[in-house]
């Protein structure tokens, strides 16, 4: 990552880069496995020892996971922050297609509303064989 960054904090276990990020150890160490995080120098006994880049760069995938970004999606903008000299029209065309992603699940949820709200209204609350809940259920027209 090419962000300036706190005075370091030296070396530091998956354990508690773990703490520090609010990630799980497997997450990050699936993250390490796809190429998300680089992996880290390990010690003679084998432990991996984190230093404060790979710090930023978990907090960077953690907050665009928050966002809702899929992992192709990150990997790009990871890239993308790797290399600050480049235009961000990149960055700004994979936020735009997460934003038309996120207004049609928008679109599809409220319409799920709608037929749910339709469906819970029309039931008076009698005997299934009555029931408009189930009636509509059987009739997958009635919930578009």
């Amino acid at each position: 990552m090419t962000r300036p960054s706190p005075p370091s904090s030296g070396p530091r276990s998956i354990g508690k880069l773990a703490a520090a990020t609010g990630i799980k150890i497997p997450t990050i160490r699936f993250y390490e496995q796809i190429g998300l995080v680089p992996a880290p120098p390990r010690t003679a006994s084998d432990r991996r020892m984190y230093d404060d880049d790979a710090e930023q760069r978990l907090t960077f995938i953690r907050h665009a996971r928050q966002l809702g970004f899929d992992l192709d999606s990150i990997r790009s903008l990871l890239d993308l922050s790797d290399h600050p000299d480049r235009a961000c029209d990149e960055a700004n065309t994979i936020a735009e297609r997460h934003l038309a992603e996120v207004t049609q699940k928008i679109t599809q949820l409220q319409a799920l509303r709608r037929a749910l709200s339709r469906m819970t209204a029309e039931c008076a609350g009698g005997r299934v064989s009555a029931c408009k809940v189930i009636e509509a259920l059987h009739d997958h027209s009635a919930s578009q």
